[in-house]
Order: C-alpha cells, then structure tokens, then sequence
C-alpha cells in the first residue's frame, strides 16, 4: 500500500452502484462532494453488498482503476452511516483491506509532529 501514487485517501462513505464508470464516479467525487477528482488522491468506493471495492487514482496522463471482489462471504467493514467523502490514512486502508474497522480507538495514534525544547 506504500506504492499508492496518492498524497491523499479518500473513503466515500454509503453505498455505490459498481456498475458506474471512472467518468461517472469522477463526476460523483467533484459535484456531491466538491473535491477535485484530478488531485493526487485515491478515491475509494464500496458496493451495497460490502463485498466490493473500486478505487480510483488521477496519475496525470490517465486513470488508475483498482477493484477489488472478496470471496468465501467476506465483507468490507465499511462506514454507512452518512453519504461522505472521509480522509483516512494509509494504516486506516491496511484495516479496510484486512476485514477490520478502519476507527481502531486502541490504536496508538502517531504525533503530527514531535518538538524538542
């Protein structure tokens, strides 16, 4: 996940129809959300079934497509409680793609930045 050509993620809270192209969930990031979908972010999108997850990434000559189908019953522990467009970090992405919730309230939280008096 370190490989990610993305400053930013993004999880699009609710549920998605998997069926929509890059254009159209390209449209959906820029007019409902109101965030630029040709920045250097990596959207992040979940099917109603949970067991689905598209991913999509400007790298400034094109769009990187990545989807991802869980076998064997799996789910995505996805949030649904409101139609958002959450930033979450790269640890939180770890989680998602793991089975787990990416709010890990015993995770040990890393400073913002460490000052020395």
């Amino acid at each position: 996940m370190n490989e990610i050509p993305a400053e930013k993620i993004f999880l699009i809270t609710g549920s998605t129809d998997m069926r929509r192209s890059i254009c159209s969930l390209s449209v959906l990031i820029q007019q409902t959300y109101k965030e630029d979908p040709f920045s250097k972010s990596m959207y992040l999108f979940c099917g109603r079934g949970n067991d689905k997850l598209k991913a999509i990434i400007w790298e400034g000559d094109g769009w990187l497509l990545l989807y991802k189908r869980l076998e064997n019953k799996g789910r995505f522990n996805w949030p649904r409680s409101a139609s958002e467009a959450r930033q979450i970090t790269r640890q939180q992405l770890r989680w998602l793609l793991e089975g787990l919730n990416i709010d890990q309230p015993k995770a040990i939280q890393k400073a913002a930045s460490l000052q020395i008096i």
